[in-house]
């Protein structure tokens, strides 16, 4: 069962000053339409929204909060879930007003003293507090699309998708940011370990996204050659020019990256205009491979208005079947079932969503979209209102909610049958923001 995707990447809310507002307003407003057009004319049924970073400009809660309201009607265009969405972080989702000297101090030193310093900070909680606090904003935002964003150094989502009998696609985020402040540039940023040592599962090929390009990771040779080795997909943004390339050096192994462009970046030129991706991953059966389609948009000047990206794929078409290793190692046998009238199929909705968290547990549709309204939605006030009136809190809290308790909390609350009620002080607050 193919799954098909709306790619975004560099997105800049908040970046706007002056007759440029009106400008990149339009643009979006033009890739909303463009967007449902193009999903129409291809008959096709998207399964989510993937955004690889800068979702907003200087990681400040309001940006994310338009970003949000925009993402809904992207979704609501395209006919998917307002809660498919997967995002990872990029630079500009960072508040750069939330470093403070002492993590400039620890950056300074990562930079010096290399990847040895870079753990022994992720390893203290106080310090690995200090690094991520830049990205509190964007916590909010990403928690609200189940995207939960490992605070020990590790990866930034995790979803996992079904396209045939034991041949899935699992879609992974790296966080990018945490070594980004102000002025940082090529060979700066780090990785780390526990995101570039990526997993091997028979039967699942790895997609993997992130806002930087390798070459600005100091550890980004090594980080090549896992990704090399274990992934069929790298789908990157930050440089804001779209390319496609296809390595097949290794046997049995090909490599897709996909360098998405921006969105809206902050000056439209020659180089740089204003893109976007459809993408639809599909089980290949007669190579047991996977299959990926691309189809570019991008601005044109004479038209006004997004057009197909004639250019861009032709090198690599806009069809590639990727040689994969972990399909064909998978030991499950898959057979096609043909239907005894092809012409009426009816296929069931899925009572679950298909998002994978790091715990490998499903969101049903309903809970999804309670996180979407707790976590993107509401203040942290605001929340922390709802979870005192609740009697939500656990015992042993002292005044400090962070993050991770937050969402285990409303986690327990669901295992216990909550929802109802947490939906209705969901709904409270937010019609007295109304008033």
């Amino acid at each position: 069962m193919a799954v098909s995707f709306i790619h975004l990447s560099d997105i800049h809310f908040g970046q706007e000053k002056g007759g440029e507002l009106e400008t990149h307003d339009d643009v979006k407003e033009r890739l909303l339409v463009d967007a449902a057009s193009q999903v129409k004319d291809m008959g096709l049924s998207i399964d989510g929204i993937i955004v690889t970073g800068d979702v907003a400009y200087a990681g400040k809660s309001e940006e994310f909060k338009s970003a949000g309201h925009w993402l809904d009607r992207l979704a609501k265009g395209v006919g998917c879930r307002e809660t498919a969405v997967q995002v990872v972080p990029g630079n500009h989702d960072i508040d750069r007003e939330e470093i403070s000297d002492g993590c400039k101090l620890m950056l300074d030193s990562i930079l010096h003293s290399g990847e040895s310093m870079f753990d022994k900070y992720l390893n203290n909680s106080a310090d690995c507090e200090a690094l991520y606090r830049k990205l509190g904003a964007y916590f909010d935002f990403a928690e609200g699309y189940n995207c939960f964003l490992d605070k020990k150094g590790g990866i930034a989502s995790n979803k996992s998708f079904e396209l045939a009998p034991g041949r899935f696609i699992r879609i992974m985020g790296l966080n990018s940011s945490l070594m980004c402040w102000s002025s940082e540039k090529e060979g700066d940023l780090f990785l780390g370990a526990r995101q570039r040592v990526l997993p091997i599962t028979s039967g699942e090929e790895l997609v993997v996204l992130c806002h930087h390009p390798l070459h600005w990771f100091n550890d980004g040779k090594t980080a090549q050659k896992y990704i090399r080795n274990r992934a069929r997909v790298l789908m990157t943004g930050h440089e804001h020019k779209p390319s496609v390339s296809l390595d097949t050096s290794k046997h049995g192994r090909d490599l897709l990256t996909i360098a998405s462009g921006a969105a809206v970046p902050p000056h439209a030129s020659e180089e740089y205009g204003y893109t976007y991706n459809i993408l639809t991953f599909d089980w290949d059966a007669h190579h047991d491979a996977l299959k990926v389609s691309i189809v570019p948009r991008t601005w044109s000047d004479d038209d006004m208005d997004f057009v197909a990206d004639e250019e861009l794929l032709k090198e690599t078409g806009n069809s590639l079947v990727l040689a994969s290793a972990n399909f064909r190692a998978s030991k499950i046998e898959v057979e096609l079932e043909t239907p005894d009238n092809s012409d009426e199929v009816e296929y069931p909705e899925m009572a679950v969503d298909r998002i994978v968290i790091i715990e490998e547990t499903t969101v049903p549709d309903r809970f999804a979209m309670v996180l979407l309204r707790f976590f993107r939605d509401l203040s942290p006030t605001q929340r922390m209102r709802i979870l005192v009136k609740m009697e939500a809190l656990p015992p042993t809290w002292k005044g400090v909610m962070t993050h991770g308790m937050e969402r285990n909390v409303v986690d327990k609350l669901m295992r216990e049958g909550q929802l109802a009620n947490l939906e209705a002080e969901i709904e409270r607050e937010q019609t007295n923001d109304l008033h």
